[in-house]
């Protein structure tokens, strides 16, 4: 197959395709993060007690 080179628009395209999964990879990471700071927190409110249950 010949070199095709790319338009500027399919360049611009895949910028803002590359662009736009950092930026998601970034969201889920920020989120997992603070869903992991919400459960700490919850579990230092809740005590030790918390783990300790009769079966």
């Amino acid at each position: 197959m010949p070199d095709v080179q790319k338009s500027e628009s399919e360049r611009q395209e895949e910028l803002f395709r590359r662009r736009r999964r950092t930026r998601s990879i970034a969201i889920g990471v920020a989120l997992a993060a603070l869903v992991v700071i919400f459960y700490a927190i919850t579990v230092v409110k809740i005590g030790p007690a918390a783990f300790v249950r009769e079966l």
